[in-house]
């Protein structure tokens, strides 16, 4: 479950770890993966509802 919760802390924006560091780079890096991870959710949402209909 704590994958799960990393996963889904990633995905909705939180707060760094305390730990962790901060550059611009790594910062716009982690939000070009976010917006993957979107896409690619949204992309299987809408072929998982092709599939269905």
């Amino acid at each position: 479950m704590e994958v799960w919760n990393k996963i889904f802390a990633y995905i909705t924006f939180r707060k760094p770890e305390a730990g962790a560091p901060t550059s611009f780079n790594l910062k716009v890096m982690h939000g070009i993966n976010k917006v993957s991870i979107l896409m690619f959710l949204f992309g299987l949402i809408v072929l998982i509802i092709k599939w269905i209909t």
